[in-house]
């Protein structure tokens, strides 16, 4: 179809009135005007080629992404035209070489050449064999931040050492057995073992005791029993700490023993109070360790607290004195002493914390009104030993339980509240400030029990 149209435009412009008979020249002239013209029309027109017609040359299925030349610009098709009736046919080499100038348009849309004139894409290039295309790098997306755990969450995490240590033995004491008296003694046994106490131990084997004696017994039972009965001796002690705003400033005094995190729950205390909008005054009174001044200069930096340190190795009773009288004067709400960590059997440093709470209470007859102690939960039965003694030097009226995270040992609160019958403000099971919350006595007896809130 694609020769017949071509013979069909360049026999066009020979068939003129026989009356014109113009010269030789003049009929060039036409002639080249008429194939020109020709051209255009060619370009402006679709042109449908159906294989049943005519078969599709080679030469098209090569050449039709060509760009479009000007046909009066090409010599071969002058001549054709200006060529008599008697001439010879067009040659297929012209024919092929004008249908290489004049793509033919097909129904799947328009030719490279069409779609870079419209701003189009062109498709990207076949790579030969043993090439690939690198793929795109995508922009790295941002981290899909872990939800926040809730406070229960957490402590029941921190606790699962000691919590999943005591069911795991409760639960093989109790497979396949009624309970006996040589099952309670054995239960007893354990739990005094886990450093629940004495006396807490004996609440649990008496409650079991009376219901469900001679009767299957399930671990499970007795994990429900015991931490109704851990909560019943918490409860008394699970206490907010009082503050009283109207007497400023309200002076903490913080001790322990080394190692038992007094700094970090001095920052973590400065971060809750300056938080509610209190104006706090962290005072660095261990002076025996230039990293415990730093970092405390750190927390109070961190929450815009008020700091006051002295040299090293200085006097820790006159850094108190000149602690109170500024923070009085900047009429600071809270004033939190830190202290230097001292084992209780080291005389000599528990008598300079006498000396330090005697000056605090010259300046002011209640003063310190506050003196916690930081318990080290590793540390197991020693720590009560600890609050005994700290609690006869420097008359110590309220416990912070830190580093319930790192240890099977956690059921030392327990022991330590039934004693000493001591306030339990807060505990911690980790590092961050949310870490460090106020003790609920219920969620710390489901916790350590292993069961769900």
């Amino acid at each position: 179809m694609a020769l017949g149209f071509f013979k069909k435009v360049f026999t066009f412009g020979k068939e003129k009135p026989v009356d014109a008979a113009p010269s030789a020249d003049e009929g060039t002239a036409e002639d080249q005007e008429s194939a020109i013209e020709s051209g255009r029309e060619i370009r402006t027109q679709d042109v449908a080629l159906t294989a049943t017609e005519e078969p599709t040359l080679p030469t098209e299925t090569e050449t039709s992404g060509a760009q479009t030349a000007n046909i009066g610009e090409r010599p071969e098709v002058v001549a054709a035209a200006s060529s008599d009736s008697d001439a010879p046919a067009v040659s297929h080499e012209a024919i092929s070489t004008e249908i290489e100038q004049f793509p033919a348009e097909t129904d799947g849309g328009a030719s490279p050449v069409d779609e870079e004139a419209d701003g189009g894409t062109v498709g990207a290039p076949i790579l030969p064999k043993g090439f690939m295309a690198k793929a795109a790098v995508s922009e790295p997306s941002l981290p899909v931040p872990e939800p926040k755990l809730t406070w229960f969450q957490r402590l029941r995490a921190g606790l699962f050492r000691t919590s999943s240590q005591l069911t795991g033995q409760i639960s093989a004491l109790f497979t396949k057995r009624k309970l006996d008296e040589d099952t309670l003694e054995e239960l007893e046994d354990l739990l005094i073992q886990a450093d629940l106490g004495v006396e807490t131990a004996m609440r649990v084997t008496d409650t079991l005791s009376s219901e469900r004696y001679g009767k299957d017994v399930t671990g499970e039972d007795v994990s429900r029993i015991m931490a109704a009965e851990i909560t019943k001796v918490l409860k008394p002690v699970a206490k907010p700490l009082a503050l009283d705003l109207n007497h400023k400033p309200h002076v903490i005094l913080v001790v322990g023993v080394n190692g038992t995190g007094k700094t970090t729950t001095i920052g973590k205390l400065a971060a809750k109070l300056s938080a509610s909008g209190l104006k706090v005054m962290l005072a660095a009174g261990d002076t025996f360790r230039a990293a415990a001044i730093e970092q405390l200069k750190i927390w109070a930096d961190r929450t815009g607290s008020t700091f006051i340190g002295t040299k090293l190795g200085a006097d820790a009773a006159g850094l108190a004195y000149e602690a109170f009288e500024k923070a009085k004067a900047e009429k600071s709400d809270v004033l939190i002493i830190d202290t230097a960590g001292r084992l209780q059997n080291k005389t000599e440093l528990m008598a300079e914390l006498e000396k330090i709470v005697r000056v605090l209470s010259k300046l002011d007859p209640d003063a310190p009104h506050t003196v916690l102690q930081t318990l080290d939960a590793t540390t197991g039965q020693n720590a009560m030993n600890q609050v005994e003694i700290f609690r006869n030097v420097a008359g110590v009226n309220g416990l912070i339980m830190t580093k319930l995270d790192g240890t099977a040992r956690g059921g030392i609160l327990v022991a330590i509240a039934a004693k000493h019958k001591l306030p339990v403000y807060f505990i911690g099971v980790g590092e961050g400030v949310d870490d460090l919350e106020p003790f609920e006595a219920e969620d710390f007896a489901t916790a350590i029990a292993g069961l769900q809130h």
